[in-house]
């Protein structure tokens, strides 16, 4: 649990970032605002089409007990639409990690500047950033799924299906958040799971922590920023990187005291 937390915190960490770069964190909301605007407004009207589709999947419920009915249908109703906002969520990191590749960028390396002192030589690319986008696109597609099937359980399926798609819709934000930093430091996809695995309560807490802001109205386009900072130092508490001290200042020599006086 203690692992769990200290990775929470670390995005509360990457919330001080804006104290240090306030330019380049406001910034990346730019990018946040625009994708958020439309995956919001295919939410809404996936939410009002809903009820009508719900209906017109559950044909043979015509027939039953009406409790049972309604029963049925809320239940299918909820799922799909939960599944929908975590595939939106991990979606939405996708996307806007690609479209403000420039913005999100500029707050890596701040971050990495005010925290060791040096920005890593190598370089992430635009078509890694795509790649990543893809797979985490897909891999969010098989936890959506998986979170509608867990969510059509009568009476406890919504639950279980929100809390079993928050966990692994974090693991996938982790992830994707931590690629930037630790594959500018020359660590391929296999070394970078294999980091992950050996912080899993740490990364299973920055993600979660993410995810759960995400689900806060604009919180998605709010807590984006701090989300690539405090990835930023996830990598460096994971590969026990220390932060950079500020130097010792130099003792002033004092001249003696002039004996003539």
């Amino acid at each position: 649990m203690r692992e769990f937390l200290s990775g929470a915190g670390l995005l509360a960490r990457g919330l001080g970032q804006w104290r240090r770069t306030p330019g380049a964190m406001a910034l990346g909301l730019i990018p946040g605002t625009v994708v958020g605007l439309v995956f919001a407004a295919a939410l809404v009207a996936w939410g009002f089409a809903l009820p009508g589709l719900v209906v017109g999947w559950t044909p043979f419920a015509d027939d039953w007990v009406p409790f049972w009915a309604d029963a049925a249908r809320t239940a299918l109703g909820l799922a799909s639409f939960g599944a929908a906002l975590l595939l939106v969520v991990v979606s939405f990191t996708a996307v806007t990690l690609l479209v403000g590749e420039p913005f999100y960028d500029r707050i890596w390396r701040a971050t990495e500047r005010s925290h060791t002192g040096r920005v890593p030589d190598t370089d992430y690319g635009f078509w890694r950033a795509v790649g990543d986008s893809v797979r985490l696109i897909s891999r969010g597609i098989l936890a959506a799924a998986a979170a509608w099937l867990l969510g059509l359980i009568p009476f406890v399926g919504g639950v279980l299906g929100f809390v079993t798609g928050v966990v692994l819709t974090g693991w996938l934000l982790a992830d994707e958040l931590t690629s930037r930093a630790l594959s500018a430091r020359g660590l391929d996809r296999r070394a970078r799971r294999d980091i992950l695995r050996a912080h899993r309560a740490r990364a299973l807490g920055f993600g979660v922590a993410t995810q759960l802001c995400f689900l806060v109205p604009l919180g998605a386009v709010a807590v984006m920023p701090a989300a690539v900072a405090g990835s930023t130092l996830w990598a460096h508490a994971a590969l026990d990187e220390m932060p950079r001290r500020p130097a010792a200042p130099r003792p002033v020599a004092v001249p003696p005291a002039d004996p003539a006086r």
